[in-house]
């Protein structure tokens, strides 16, 4: 008689997928229901093999909750052509958290939408989330998120003759220097954008 297969890497995907879309974690009964076990024993040896492999723990009231590795993500060592196709192998992938990097200190960064069209020229788009860093020290050519004159503004800080400016990435707007106050929220770290509908 063959030993059972193993199906754990399908069940983690199937758990992550139900985590991604209703942001809780399902009770016994339910959790059978997504990964196909119907013997509450099943489910349970399944979270044991999880928690032992990184991606579950236990919280102080025994209760079952993700931890980090749950929310890892396949990176691969190979990077991408834009021209000519190359294969990609599923080998050539290790695991990451998004977050380890576009996120530096999780205590003063915040993503900011962006509205408009300034910074068309630095690949920055209407509807597209900036990383930001707050109180990070900002060097000339950051982008940078600032209020100028009472108005927030994403623009690349400039350092010139006069002082401080901030450049558009789009010829058609201004630069803008300060009249009266220029003060930084942040330093843009990274960026995100989605494609297709949400």
């Amino acid at each position: 008689m063959s030993p059972p297969i193993n199906r754990d890497v399908e069940h983690l995907s199937r758990l992550r997928d139900h985590h991604a879309r209703h942001r809780t974690w399902p009770s016994y009964a339910r959790l059978g229901e997504i990964v196909g076990l119907r013997a509450k024993s099943a489910v349970l040896k399944l979270l044991c093999r999880l928690e032992e492999a990184g991606y579950l723990e236990r919280s102080p009231d025994g209760d079952w909750r993700p931890t980090d590795r749950f929310f890892e993500r396949p990176l691969a060592d190979l990077s991408v052509r834009a021209g000519l196709a190359e294969s990609l192998d599923d080998d050539s992938c290790h695991p990451t958290l998004i977050d380890t990097l576009l996120v530096k200190t999780p205590s003063r960064t915040v993503l900011v939408p962006v509205r408009g069209d300034s910074m068309r020229d630095a690949g920055i788009h209407d509807g597209d989330l900036v990383v930001v860093e707050r109180g990070a020290v900002a060097n000339s050519g950051d982008l940078v998120v600032a209020e100028v004159d009472g108005e927030f503004t994403l623009k690349t800080l400039i350092r010139e003759e006069g002082g401080w400016a901030l450049h558009p990435a789009n010829p058609d707007y201004p630069v803008l220097r300060p009249r009266r106050a220029l003060s930084l929220l942040g330093v843009v770290t990274g960026l995100i954008r989605r494609y297709g509908t949400p």
